[in-house]
């Protein structure tokens, strides 16, 4: 990694704990369940980037691939093909890192290269062999999310989330991964019924004896839409009520589509919050 990209990396893993993180998405992808087909083309991409700094993002997380349940798999060239010609533009372009949403080997190891600072992997480690050592050659941080192919009712979410975790977190330390580059995502919308996805959200504090972050995930998700009765573009209440949710249960990073009011209320919760415990 280069000096720039390394201070980078460190100046965000710094900021976590100190304050709400805001991760700004940006799909380049045509079937996103969302904003598919939005930011394909460069200048499409660069602009909203931009758009979501200026409104107060800490990181912007570019995908290549969908990754929402039932998308149709990219094949490993395709994924290259999207990024390549719009990372490195942005990576030069932005005043905040930049991360990498993908669950391939070759294409974090590229993403590395054209200026990511961290790996956003669905599958945490345990989908492609190669990525724990991607991530540890390429000295990016990473986010270990927990998945699973399908859902289960009757499991108990939160022992699976930790079996998941402990063995991702073996495969980090078998590749020599420092355990400060590490984040954890519980995996709100992969593998889960509706109300696992709620209780994932309200029992994240039962993940901080991990000792180590935690990144939240339900911006418009379905399970909303399931307790709301709303479509996809009428769920920013929802999503900015499950964040603070998450909020309060400890959550650290929150990767949101609406950056703006993110951290505006991200803001008044902390301040609130803060002055309770003095």
């Amino acid at each position: 990694m280069q000096r720039d990209a390394r201070a980078r990396r460190d100046a965000f893993l710094g900021k976590i704990g100190s304050r709400a993180i805001v991760m700004g998405i940006l799909n380049l992808t045509p079937d996103s369940f969302s904003d598919g087909g939005k930011f394909q083309q460069g200048q499409a991409a660069l602009a909203q980037a931009k758009k979501m700094v200026a409104e107060g993002c800490d990181i912007v997380d570019v995908g290549g691939e969908s990754t929402r349940p039932g998308a149709t798999p990219v094949a490993e060239t395709e994924e290259l093909a999207r990024i390549e010609s719009i990372l490195g533009k942005l990576a030069g372009a932005l005043d905040v890192p930049l991360s990498i949403d993908t669950y391939k080997a070759a294409v974090a190891r590229r993403a590395a290269v054209l200026g990511a600072i961290l790996i956003n992997d669905v599958w945490g480690l345990q989908h492609d062999p190669g990525m724990a050592d991607a991530v540890a050659e390429t000295e990016t941080a990473v986010v270990i999310m927990h998945n699973r192919t399908q859902r289960d009712p009757a499991i108990d979410i939160l022992s699976d989330i930790r079996g998941f975790f402990d063995r991702s977190l073996a495969l980090a330390q078998a590749a020599g991964i420092p355990k400060e580059r590490i984040i954890l995502d519980p995996g709100v919308g992969f593998g889960k019924t509706s109300g696992q996805n709620v209780e994932a959200v309200a029992r994240i504090g039962e993940l901080r004896d991990y000792g180590l972050p935690v990144l939240i995930g339900v911006s418009r998700k379905s399970f909303l839409g399931s307790l709301v009765e709303v479509p996809v573009e009428d769920r920013l209440i929802a999503t900015l009520a499950a964040n603070l949710a998450a909020a309060a249960s400890g959550a650290a990073i929150f990767r949101v589509h609406d950056v703006a009011e993110h951290v505006v209320a991200l803001k008044v919760f902390g301040t609130i919050r803060d002055a309770g415990r003095k």
